[in-house]
């Protein structure tokens, strides 16, 4: 049988409507999930059934954080917030963190992580090299550099990959539990990760639109995880 994956879902405060890109979808499909969709909700008691159904979760990418979650006051650079999504994710994400439940988060996802385990933000990169590409969403834009004897080298097998970016946040400081597993060339992280859990993955790229063997590697990893989290 297949692991049940919950992956969170957007929310457009302007449309009241609930969505999420099929990338993600079809990703866990194809790695051999079966897959269900979380919309942000208030209600601990249906956060607690989400997190007894589903045999791992996907954090997916999104807007920016509120700064009020890791102490600070926002800056002119802050994008636009979701307060629904911002109070849903990070409650839900202390949760996954606490049980160890194998999750997976992505761009946004990997900040929610982050801030979830008490970590900070950049609230937006200050450096030459360009973070958020202008060029197709599948499109390898820079290189990252993968640090040796982590869970993320483990999955991949590389020391080095090429990732597509659309981010202007990223992790300043990981958070309690929380180790960085890789880093662009520019010492932006782009990817952290649990010392204390088998499988709690942030990452600041984009996989479910690559078709590049690492990306495929990434969710079947965290299939892997979760089945034998069902088991």
């Amino acid at each position: 049988m297949r692991p049940l994956i919950g992956i969170c879902s957007n929310y457009n405060m302007e449309n009241k409507e609930y969505c999420l890109r099929d990338y993600y979808v079809e990703s866990l499909l194809r790695a051999g999930a079966a897959v269900i969709l979380l919309p942000p909700v208030k209600d601990a008691l249906i956060m607690e059934q989400y997190l007894k159904s589903c045999h791992g979760v996907v954090f997916s990418g999104g807007g920016d954080i509120d700064p009020y979650y890791w102490g600070e006051l926002p800056s002119w650079e802050l994008g636009e917030i979701n307060p629904r999504r911002d109070y849903f994710e990070l409650k839900l994400a202390e949760q996954v963190i606490a049980r160890k439940l194998p999750a997976l988060g992505i761009c946004r996802g990997c900040q929610v992580l982050n801030v979830a385990a008490g970590g900070t933000l950049l609230q937006d990169i200050n450096t030459p090299m360009a973070h958020q590409q202008k060029a197709p969403r599948n499109y390898p834009f820079h290189d990252i550099v993968i640090k040796p004897d982590t869970l993320l080298s483990n999955i991949l097998n590389e020391s080095i990959i090429r990732v597509n970016s659309f981010h202007h946040q990223a992790v300043d400081q990981p958070g309690s539990g929380m180790c960085i597993s890789a880093q662009a060339p520019d010492g932006i992280i782009e990817a952290i990760e649990s010392r204390e859990a088998p499988f709690i993955l942030g990452i600041q790229w984009h996989p479910e639109c690559m078709t590049d063997i690492s990306s495929e590697r990434l969710f079947s990893a965290l299939v892997r995880v979760a089945k034998e989290n069902a088991n």
